[in-house]
């Protein structure tokens, strides 16, 4: 932002600088954002895995939550399905 005055124009003006600052962490909230909504509901595991993936390229999500974030967002049935077996993937290519 303008260190060395605060006093803008227009409104359109103050938003823009605004934007600018914060743009390097917008685009990290957004994958946040997108991961946290993602859902299987309908689409096969296949897509649901190859949208997840898609999303989590540009995370900076670790390991662990992105495990977390990917079982919050399977099919009820198919997780209690997969909880269920003797072996459960231990990842998402298994």
């Amino acid at each position: 932002m303008k260190s060395e005055s605060l006093s803008y124009t227009t409104v359109g003006e103050f938003l823009l600088d605004l934007k600018e600052e914060f743009r390097e962490g917008d685009d990290e909230t957004m994958k946040v954002v997108e991961l946290k909504k993602i859902e299987q509901g309908r689409k096969i595991i296949k897509e649901f895995v190859q949208e997840f993936k898609r999303i989590t390229r540009e995370s900076k999500y670790k390991e662990k939550l992105l495990i977390e974030e990917f079982k919050m967002g399977m099919n009820r049935i198919i997780k209690r399905k997969l909880i269920e077996t003797e072996q459960p993937p231990r990842s998402i290519e298994q």
